[in-house]
């Protein structure tokens, strides 16, 4: 009785051993490997820098169960491809402002960056609290996209763009070539405006060639960075075109399927700490590297209010049009506007005017 009571013994634990082999190869199967390409190179701060940290978050969070390598612009997929890789499963991810991909999907620029829209933590607010991540989702997949969307990053508004003179009247926008993002463009367009897209990387030999007059990108910390300053010595403000510029992380539809329920759980965390640190990110450099500019000699002018009013009502008639040629993007925009709709008595009434910050 003893030997059977040990032959068994033995063979049950053979048999947990071989389960717990089992299991542990399994696990290690589940781990995942993602290569991200990026749109912006990630020495940009608050705009790139938040891919390279995810990604290294990701890998010491998870102890390994998820590592994703990053892609420099250019080095695995261009910057504008990456949504169609992503989608199409070529690479697992992407990390990009999602803007660009207004031709396919006209709504997606609402979630990228949305002119005379909410400034960034009440665009986060909007998306977290008030049903912005489950409609774009929904967005992705009535356009036939494999795609499950993450923000995951945020930066502040941008410069009303680079100038080789300020602008006086909305006529000096007609006739002039111009880099211009999003539903901006759109409405510089409707101005008689010649707008051309190009990766950040393009803009300054675009500029120093005269292929374009005038551009804008990003906040003052980036553009100083892609040397915008010492070809034209006007930068603009305030960003009516992109009062928030909002980064996602893109993932397969089917490998975010695959991902445990762990694992959804980590990614999720650790973009929406980007999200912070993003802005963080912007808004402590931007003050400083202005200043700065400034005592350079560059003009850091204002558009004057009756022309950022007139940008308003042009604004208003891009959105109307686009609302009526696509069903999603008027759903996306009702439900945004009636937001801030509301914000704006808490935003008006809660903050410090400026001139008591000094």
């Amino acid at each position: 009785m003893y030997r059977v009571k040990a032959a068994a013994l033995v063979a049950a634990t053979l048999i947990s051993g071989a389960a717990l082999v089992t299991a542990v190869g399994e696990a290690r199967a589940e781990s995942l490997r993602w290569k991200m390409p990026v749109a912006f190179s990630t020495n940009l701060p608050g705009l790139g820098s938040p891919a390279a940290w995810v990604a290294d978050q990701l890998n010491v969070a998870s102890d390994g169960s998820i590592k994703v390598k990053v892609f420099e612009p250019n080095k695995l997929v261009p910057p504008f491809e990456i949504l169609q890789s992503v989608s199409d499963g070529k690479v697992s991810a992407g990390y990009t402002w999602i803007g660009y991909d207004q031709g396919k999907i006209p709504a997606v620029p609402l979630f990228a960056a949305v002119p005379f829209g909410l400034k960034p933590w009440a665009f986060a607010g909007w998306y977290l609290y008030g049903g912005g991540h489950d409609m774009l989702q929904e967005v992705y997949a009535n356009k036939g996209f494999k795609i499950h969307a993450r923000l995951c990053g945020i930066i502040g508004p941008e410069t009303a763009g680079w100038y080789k003179e300020p602008i006086k009247s909305l006529d000096d926008y007609n006739g002039m070539k111009i880099r211009f993002a999003g539903l901006g463009g759109k409405v510089l367009a409707k101005l008689g405006a010649s707008v051309t897209m190009m990766p950040g990387g393009e803009l300054f030999q675009a500029l120093e060639k005269g292929t374009i007059d005038a551009t804008e990108f990003s906040m003052p910390a980036i553009d100083e960075i892609l040397g915008f300053n010492q070809i034209v010595k006007n930068n603009l403000f305030p960003g009516w075109h992109q009062p928030f510029t909002a980064q996602y992380m893109l993932i397969n539809a089917d490998q975010w399927a695959a991902a445990s329920p762990a694992q959804k759980a980590l990614v999720e965390s650790v973009c929406t700490a980007a999200v912070m640190r993003g802005l963080a990110e912007g808004e402590y450099k931007n003050g400083a590297v202005l200043a700065k500019l400034e005592k350079e000699g560059i003009n850091i002018g204002q558009i004057p209010m009756d022309i950022l009013k007139q940008l308003k009502v042009i604004t208003e008639e891009v959105l109307v049009e686009q609302s009526a040629a696509d069903a999603d993007f008027k759903r996306v925009l009702d439900s945004q506007q009636a937001f801030q709709k509301d914000y704006v008595y808490w935003d008006e009434r809660a903050y410090l005017p400026t001139e008591l910050m000094k």
